[in-house]
């Protein structure tokens, strides 16, 4: 994967464009106590060049989350006793997503059984691709074959602990074997493996990989990764295949936190300010 073909070839704009012509993305997200990361999904997503981002949360999250996202439309459906996603919302929300382009499946989603359950049947009969992070991914340990229904595209992006839950190793021997781990998973399950940290790997089922060459340690804190879901998910509405997409969202997100670092420090850097720098990072799609 070159980063620089890949740059050139995203799909410019024409001047009678309107906001149908640049994806539909339907984020699938939080819960009680994390609003933030459906927050950062839905703007970095909005952020990124989507036409629309509807953000699908629980009811009692609606108000908070209809406050804080300006250009975000939010959708309330039935909830759990933790303000996740219930069973009872399986069918309203497969029909919903029918009229998106792509679905962001996990941050802040919570490990709720029932929306564990919630998070594997979308995923099965959604005929959307998914991009799956966090407690999305976690939903599959321990029925990894059920990501083998998935009737598109799909990409995971977990860091090296979710990665070892998933596939039941040690962290440490994730960390050791990136690349290999990365490739397997990938070629097993049909499936972007985007595995998150220093040097990301990108692994695509046919065996492309790219190793990532941006982003600092300052990235390593609450939120950053949501961010990152948010910028795949808008690339593939856009009409990017999912290898593509998953690798200029990294090269591009990791560049993004280069120059939050350079203005804010490591020790002092949020997500927020990550996600202040996309305008600039991404001027180079236009």
């Amino acid at each position: 994967m070159n980063i620089g073909d890949a740059v050139k070839s995203f799909p410019k704009r024409a001047l009678t464009a309107h906001k149908n012509d640049f994806g539909h993305v339907l984020v699938i997200a939080g819960s009680a106590g994390y609003t933030g990361a459906a927050y950062l999904t839905s703007q970095a997503a909005a952020r990124s060049g989507s036409g629309l981002v509807t953000l699908a949360a629980g009811r009692s999250l609606f108000n908070i989350m209809a406050i804080k996202l300006t250009e975000v439309m939010v959708k309330p459906f039935f909830e759990t006793k933790d303000w996740s996603l219930s069973l009872l919302a399986e069918k309203e929300l497969i029909a919903f997503s029918e009229k998106c382009d792509v679905l962001a499946i996990g941050p802040g989603i919570s490990r709720n059984k029932e929306t564990q359950h919630l998070v594997r049947n979308i995923v099965a009969k959604s005929a959307k691709p998914v991009v799956l992070d966090a407690d999305g991914i976690n939903a599959f340990a321990g029925h990894l074959d059920a990501l083998k229904q998935a009737k598109s595209g799909l990409v995971l992006t977990p860091h090296s602990g979710e990665m070892a839950r998933l596939i039941g190793i040690e962290a440490k021997d994730v960390d050791e074997h990136r690349k290999e781990v990365a490739l397997k998973f990938a070629g097993e399950y049909n499936t972007v493996l985007v595995l998150k940290g220093k040097n990301t790997v990108v692994a695509a089922p046919g065996g492309d990989i790219y190793v990532n060459d941006t982003g600092n340690a300052g990235m390593a804190t609450g939120g950053t990764g949501d961010i990152l879901t948010g910028m795949i998910a808008s690339f593939i509405g856009q009409g990017v295949e999912p290898f593509t997409a998953a690798a200029l969202g990294v090269h591009l997100h990791g560049a993004a936190g280069d120059l939050a670092a350079k203005e804010k420090g490591l020790l002092s850097l949020l997500a927020t300010d990550l996600l202040n720098k996309l305008p600039e990072v991404l001027k180079m799609l236009a």
